[in-house]
């Protein structure tokens, strides 16, 4: 029998755990740093499987190793535990409005199906080096505030599952990761890789201001909602800057805008990214952002407190890797069901932050229905969002390491990330973090803005 179909036939074989675990993991959804029981539940099944775990510990996740027993390289091949928050959609959990909207769950249950491929007999023959099985949280860039608070608590250091897994030295000596996310496909078409994605610095910002009486002595207060406001309205108002090609987005919420109708209110907190298509475009405009907050700040007598951290760098997707998982796919369900194109994506992943490391690639599958991160999303075909995923990375982790891992040294060969090292990485998004009060009033009248 075809190698190829080998393995597809090993994979198929766990299709009912494949299905338990997404069925299960829908049912149960967390969001980010709060995925215990999703992590539990993996943590059990992959004990079931023989794996020896490495766990985060004061986080949920964890990684296992699986060795050939041939010296070669290290693949990671990763899945993802967090939901989403869409209170509006039909299975959202009511207590916390979480919901699997992304198909992270499909993740999950691909993970183990290749997980439990890979230790059926003769699954490794032929293949050298190693896997590493990455569940991974928090990759639903949500919840700022709560994330702010486990860093400074020292829990985290990056808001990011990856980005922390990397600080941690999780993905030390990985040579090249892969996973696959769900998506909405056109018919007949089981896979798509694109060029990469944007990348995002997170921002929490506090407006300051001064409560008094709203109908009484309004004059004696300074509102700090007002400021906000005129925040928004300056940043958009730089929008026809921004350069369509760097593809710039800035879309803020506000978290808490006043406690009583009745008085000014004195802190106004608000939660936005500034997404970019480069490293160097997330600095510059992220910068004219806070010129733009602090100034309308400055200009009704209050101050704005900048609390910025690395979110995630853009994704850039190894064009080797690409082509390798297209034919996999296409091994599965055909010639032509799998594309790979040049379209750039603005929405953002820490996949970025492990591509600016290592050759790494991140398509989206079939099989789901309905509007990424609405209420009309669902895990519609299993056998598309799931078991061909499954199959499909199982098949190019043999294409990689079989062949004295011919594959995978060419994929490492001719790789680019941005950073020679982790520590050169480390160092470049630390410099997106910024914790300031952003106004200053002189006592000779002047203000000072520092941003």
């Amino acid at each position: 029998m075809e190698r190829s179909k080998q393995l597809m036939e090993m994979t198929a074989k766990h299709e009912a755990l494949i299905n338990e675990t997404a069925d299960y993991i829908w049912k149960h959804p967390e969001t980010g740093y709060r995925e215990w029981n999703t992590s539990a539940y993996m943590e059990k099944q992959f004990e079931q499987l023989g794996y020896t775990l490495v766990r985060a510990g004061n986080i949920p996740g964890f990684y296992a190793d699986l060795d050939t027993g041939r010296p070669g390289p290290k693949v990671a091949v990763l899945g993802e535990l967090d939901s989403l928050i869409v209170g509006t959609h039909p299975d959202a959990v009511p207590e916390t409005c979480a919901v699997h909207a992304c198909g992270h769950n499909a993740q999950c249950a691909t993970l183990i199906g290749i997980a439990a491929a890979l230790k059926e007999p003769g699954a490794l023959d032929g293949m050298c080096g190693s896997i590493r099985f990455m569940a991974v949280p928090a990759e639903e860039l949500i919840e700022l505030g709560y994330r702010k608070g486990l860093r400074k608590q020292g829990i985290i250091k990056y808001f990011g599952g990856k980005t922390e897994f990397i600080a941690r030295g999780y993905f030390d000596g990985v040579d090249m990761a892969m996973m696959i996310h769900s998506g909405n496909l056109p018919e007949g078409k089981t896979l798509a890789v694109t060029k990469g994605s944007n990348g995002c610095v997170t921002k929490n910002i506090t407006f300051k201001g001064f409560s008094a009486h709203a109908g009484g002595s309004p004059e004696k207060g300074k509102n700090a909602l007002y400021a906000a406001t005129c925040g928004i309205n300056a940043v958009n108002s730089l929008r026809e800057t921004f350069l369509d090609n760097e593809h710039i987005r800035f879309h803020p919420i506000l978290t808490e805008a006043g406690t009583a109708v009745n008085a000014i209110p004195e802190t106004v907190k608000m939660e936005t990214y500034v997404r970019g298509a480069s490293y160097d475009s997330i600095l510059t405009y992220n910068k004219k952002v806070n010129q733009a907050l602090a100034g309308a700040a400055a200009s009704i007598n209050c101050n704005v407190e900048l609390d910025d951290h690395p979110g995630y760098f853009p994704l850039n997707n190894d064009p080797n890797l690409s082509e390798i998982i297209k034919e996999a796919m296409e091994k599965i369900s055909g010639p032509g069901s799998a594309v790979i194109n040049d379209k750039w994506g603005t929405g953002s992943t820490d996949m970025g932050d492990v591509s600016a490391i290592m050759p790494a690639v991140h398509p989206h599958a079939s099989g789901a229905i309905g509007t990424g991160h609405g209420n009309d999303y669902y895990i519609d075909d299993k056998k598309l969002a799931c078991l061909y995923p499954a199959q499909c990375l199982t098949v190019t982790v043999d294409m990689l390491l079989t062949n004295e891992a011919a594959l995978a040294k060419k994929v490492i060969a001719e790789g680019k990330p941005r950073f020679a090292s982790k520590e050169e990485f480390m160092a470049a998004v630390d410099k997106l973090s910024m914790d300031k009060d952003a106004v200053s009033y002189n006592e000779d009248g002047t203000i000072t803005l520092s941003f």
